[in-house]
């Protein structure tokens, strides 16, 4: 037998925007950069010299269609 009681008062409280905004902008910031480093640091556009990097993303540059060479 279940306890459970149906209660249609019962209603989830919203949170205010300015307190998803900052998660929000972190997470895209988080989401570019990882775009970035897996899709584009080799060669021309590489931030950071050798090919340390690329070799660290590169299983994920294929499993994301990403061509690296």
């Amino acid at each position: 037998m279940s306890d459970a009681v149906y209660n249609p008062a019962a209603r989830p409280t919203p949170i205010p925007i300015g307190q998803i905004a900052p998660w929000l902008a972190f997470g895209g910031l988080l989401s570019v950069l990882l775009m970035y480093f897996v899709g584009a640091e080799q060669g021309a556009t590489a931030l950071i010299p050798g090919h340390y990097i690329h070799e660290l993303v590169h299983d994920g540059r294929h499993l994301l269609d990403f061509p690296c060479h």
